[in-house]
């Protein structure tokens, strides 16, 4: 299960630093100017074992302190509602504020782990201005510096013990499909679960999930068998207003990562938009397969072959270069198609579980490799031998075993996921190309 880590704080205490550090990346823009950090910046991070989600807040684009409070207020909500574990970051430089004092208020009042760091602690004089921090009442504050990494190894040895656990309910729920209906706000999430659980709501059930505020909900009928997870419409949306571009988001990566197969609504009236672009980023990161659902099929009044093509082209052309996904067009009103999603996504989930025969892939793969193989480096050709796919993976796994991997780049390992794609169904799901050394 996806565990997920919020970094929270008033502007220019350097969240967007320690995200570079936590994520190992540079993904993040840093500037001393406060507000630099505009857009949700998502990463992975690992730790001892342990793999978890980070997702850096931000978006000070008002000048007005007022405002600026106000902005916090409403990202600390959200993280409170849906993070794991909360990093609040505060300066040991500048020492304690009144906006640290208010974020901390909230933080006290919430159930959830929160861990004070003591940033830009860059020498030993400046350990000793944490202290004051012990007054926020939010436990021991710890000394690091996201800029140069001190502290950040003791941090990460305590966020680690922080997060949750898995339980048993994820043994119980084992081979259940989980499946997340996620989008951009009124892309008509909402009305396309409701379409669904409406109907018979007897046999629609709600199940604690493995972390904190994650809920199932159980659709069992039709010959179908799927957990919805996190989805609009089945938990209350709290104190943050729906249409909040952080709330989405964020609660889009706890959808997407305690999911197996997504499905990505988007607008039939508006079409694919810079929103709908991120959360597919989201999918894609996390491996997740993926079903794209046009909704409001209804409202549209041109629907012959030919603007369906194109509307299809459009949507292949925007989320290049992972091209192989269904596309279905429906209407959460009328109805129309909605078992057809979830008919696909269970398609979706057991082509991800599929297993290719090794003589099967040796057999068809070899003779194309040997007609385009990979280009050479200094005169030396590389030469691929022998294919086979790892068994029990979450997603489609396939290692070309040759005798100079370290050359055979990107480019090259999207030719061999192309042809794989071509000779095999494995529409929805992203596969794994890995070349080894025989």
């Amino acid at each position: 299960m996806g565990k997920l880590v919020a970094i929270v704080g008033r502007p220019n205490v350097g969240k967007s630093t320690l995200f570079n550090r936590l994520t190992e990346s540079r993904q993040a823009i840093v500037d001393e100017t406060a507000g630099t950090t505009r857009d949700r910046q998502y990463g992975k991070a690992e730790w001892g074992g342990r793999n978890f989600s980070v997702v850096d807040t931000g978006g000070w684009v008002q000048n007005s302190d007022d405002i600026f409070e106000e902005e916090i207020n409403k990202q600390v909500f959200v993280a409170i509602e849906q993070a794991d574990v909360i990093l609040f970051v505060v300066d040991a430089m500048n020492g304690l504020t009144d906006l640290d004092q208010n974020v901390g208020k909230m933080l006290r009042r919430s159930k959830k782990p929160v861990i004070v760091l003591a940033n830009k602690s860059d020498n030993f004089d400046l350990y000793a201005n944490s202290s004051e921090f012990y007054s926020l009442g939010l436990g021991d504050p710890v000394s690091i510096s996201a800029i140069n990494g001190g502290g950040t190894g003791d941090l990460l040895d305590l966020l680690v013990t922080k997060l949750p656990k898995e339980s048993e309910l994820e043994e119980v729920l084992d081979g259940v499909p989980r499946l997340a209906i996620v989008g951009r706000p009124n892309a008509g999430k909402s009305s396309f679960v409701n379409a669904l659980i409406d109907e018979e709501r007897n046999i629609v059930t709600d199940i604690a999930g493995t972390t904190r505020d994650s809920i199932y909900t159980r659709f069992n009928k039709f010959n179908m068998d799927f957990l919805l997870v996190d989805t609009a419409g089945i938990r209350k949306k709290g104190k943050v207003n729906e249409d909040l571009e952080y709330y989405s988001v964020i609660r889009s990566i706890r959808a997407i990562e305690n999911a197996d197969v997504c499905v990505l609504m988007l607008d039939a009236t508006k079409g694919i938009e810079s929103q709908d672009l991120n959360i597919f980023s989201l999918i894609q990161k996390n491996r997740k397969g993926l079903v794209v659902c046009v909704n409001k099929w209804d409202l549209v009044t041109n629907k012959e072959l030919v603007a369906i093509k194109t509307f299809e082209n459009s949507i292949r052309e925007r989320l290049a270069p992972f091209t192989d996904f269904p596309i279905i067009f429906t209407s959460a009103v009328t109805k129309q198609r909605i078992l057809k999603v979830l008919e696909t996504a269970k398609a979706v989930y057991d082509v991800r579980k599929a297993k290719i025969p090794t003589h099967k892939l040796n057999e068809i793969m070899l003779p194309i490799i040997e007609k385009t193989p990979p280009p050479s480096n200094k005169g030396k050709y590389v030469k691929i031998k022998y294919i086979t796919q790892i068994p029990n993976t979450h997603v489609p796994t396939f290692v070309f075993f040759c005798n100079l991997p370290q050359w055979v780049k990107d480019p090259y390992k999207r030719f061999l996921e192309n042809r794989i794609r071509d000779n095999w169904n494995l529409t929805g799901t992203p596969i794994n190309i890995i070349i080894k050394e025989k």
